[in-house]
């Protein structure tokens, strides 16, 4: 097989409590693209987990990851990758580690920020002027935080020149296969995504989208999956039918249309039906006032709420919980025959 002219370099950054799952879907992929045969050797890719002072990082799951060697040059590298974690563990990214991002971008380095690495990146200011990518789970965290930056949680990951970021989860993967087709070859990516059970037909043919969260339904057309995702990351303060459509360059009339051809549902009626469905599962599994489910939920108080909810479950909210309580604390049948 024909060699790249120089092997693909990359250097590993873990941040305090990263993520286990996309740094190890990440490194194994190149794993599998590196090397023929399976032998797992670094010769068309290389990498380095890196830290300042040799100390292995612990994952947010606990496991320990010990770094393979210290912060090189990173002029040897074609990209610095941070593995970010849980933005709320009160473990901050050393100082050490920042300025060395700082220098790898003065060196031309590409960065890669993965999961949260994306606000490491942005604190950092290594982002203005980027476009960003993240989960939508972190979205609105993110732009709370940078509203100045150009962020969608839309695709699994967004390349603009020098700077990547990734959404992370198995998102990873494909991040992966876009470099691996980039620097090796199209051949080479294939192999990865199918040696890790991934649609490479799928992958290398389009930028893949975040999948959607929890409740909402799968759609075909990018930009009713996109609405979907602006109505769900704004559940407690709903957007307006204009406010989507201008996010996603559309008329308001264009965007109704294929929302109702896709959905069947306007778009209005769609985010009730999703915001009512949420509701009915904090009224069964949490136990949280009715008040404050209706502000979550981003109806204007309970008295609204209750006249809403009531319409499409024949049920007040108090009377929907009770239900639910009784039925699950009375004992069920034992049909178990010995």
């Amino acid at each position: 097989m024909t060699m790249p002219d120089h092997p693909l370099h990359i250097g590993f950054i873990l941040a305090p409590q990263f993520t286990l799952a996309p740094f190890a879907n990440f490194i194994d992929a190149l794993r599998l693209a590196a090397d023929d045969q399976d032998l797992s050797r670094q010769i068309r890719i290389k990498w380095k987990v890196m830290n300042h002072n040799w100390i292995p990082v612990k994952a947010s799951c606990g496991v320990e990851i010990s770094p393979t060697s210290a912060l090189l040059d990173p002029a040897e590298f074609d990209y610095i990758v941070i593995v970010g974690g849980l933005i709320h563990s009160g473990k901050r990214t050393p100082n050490e580690l920042i300025q060395y991002l700082k220098r790898a971008a003065q060196a031309k380095a590409g960065l890669i920020g993965i999961c949260t690495g994306s606000f490491i990146l942005a604190r950092a200011g290594l982002m203005d002027g980027k476009r960003c990518c993240v989960s939508w789970f972190h979205y609105k965290q993110f732009i709370e935080e940078f509203p100045h930056l150009d962020t969608h949680f839309e695709e699994v990951y967004i390349a603009d020149r020098d700077r990547i970021t990734c959404a992370g989860g198995t998102g990873v993967i494909h991040l992966a296969s876009y470099l691996i087709e980039r620097h090796l070859s199209r051949f080479d990516a294939a192999k990865s995504l199918r040696i890790m059970l991934e649609d490479s037909n799928m992958s290398l043919q389009s930028q893949q989208l975040q999948p959607l969260p929890p409740n909402i339904r799968e759609s075909s057309n990018p930009h009713v999956k996109k609405a979907m995702l602006y109505i769900e990351q704004h559940m407690s303060s709903p957007l307006t039918s204009k406010a989507i459509a201008e996010r996603l360059n559309l008329s308001v009339r264009h965007l109704e249309r294929l929302f109702i051809a896709e959905t069947g549902e306007t778009l209005a009626n769609f985010s009730k039906h999703l915001r009512l469905n949420r509701a009915s599962e904090m009224l069964k599994l949490s136990p949280h006032p009715i008040n404050d489910i209706a502000i979550e939920c981003g109806f204007s108080n309970s008295t609204h709420f209750a006249r809403v909810f009531k319409q499409t479950y024949s049920v007040t909210p108090s009377t929907y919980r009770h239900q639910y309580q009784t039925k699950q604390a009375t004992p069920q049948p034992n049909n178990h025959k010995m």
